[in-house]
């Protein structure tokens, strides 16, 4: 078991074909807490994962009590490091389907909370989304419309060369006018704080 990455809220090991995700203690939390938080957050993340109808890594074991969940590896290139390289019609194909995908995922009230091309692997033609650890269960517009914001703030900052041409064409393939509707809300709500 290789230790390919360590962050904040957990590290990932790699063993042959598995991604294995263990949450780490936060020392600045009560013990009791801490473990609390950590077992939710394994168990919610599994559950998303198993319950989303789009392509995420399978999931082959969840260990509440270690705070673990062992996943399909995935071999692919994440968004990412990739998306500005690619021709810019085959970079739209892919925003296109982004919207597509989100838009299913939200409609399953599936908030992923960390939308990001850092968040996405291109793999065989297909996209796959992981790392859930921050998402959530929510029928609300407003959930929705923020996780759409978050997704425009990372494309704005890692690919801005063809931001505007990147976040349009995910937009027009999301279908639910409500929570674009509410997007405009939210990004006004943006816009003033930062003045």
């Amino acid at each position: 078991m290789k230790l390919i990455q360590q962050g904040a809220e957990a590290k990932l090991y790699r063993d042959k074909n598995s991604l294995i995700k263990e949450r780490v203690k936060k020392s600045y939390r009560i013990e009791e807490i801490d473990k609390k938080i950590r077992k939710f957050r394994t168990k919610r993340e599994a559950k998303l994962l198993i319950t989303a109808k789009i392509n995420v890594p399978k999931i082959f074991n969840v260990d509440e009590e270690n705070m673990k969940i062992e996943m399909e590896f995935l071999e692919g290139d994440l968004l990412k490091n990739i998306l500005d390289t690619l021709p810019l019609e085959k970079s739209l194909e892919i925003c296109k389907q982004i919207g597509t995908e989100v838009s299913s995922l939200h409609s399953q009230d599936i908030i992923h909370g960390d939308l990001t091309t850092s968040n996405i692997i291109l793999k065989e033609n297909k996209l796959y989304f992981i790392d859930f650890g921050l998402g959530f269960f929510s029928n609300k517009v407003e959930d929705k419309a923020v996780d759409l914001h978050l997704l425009k703030q990372a494309l704005e900052s890692k690919h801005y060369k063809n931001f505007e041409e990147f976040y349009k064409t995910i937009l027009k393939n999301y279908k639910h006018k409500d929570v674009l509707k509410r997007l405009e809300k939210v990004e006004l709500r943006g816009r003033y704080k930062g003045k």
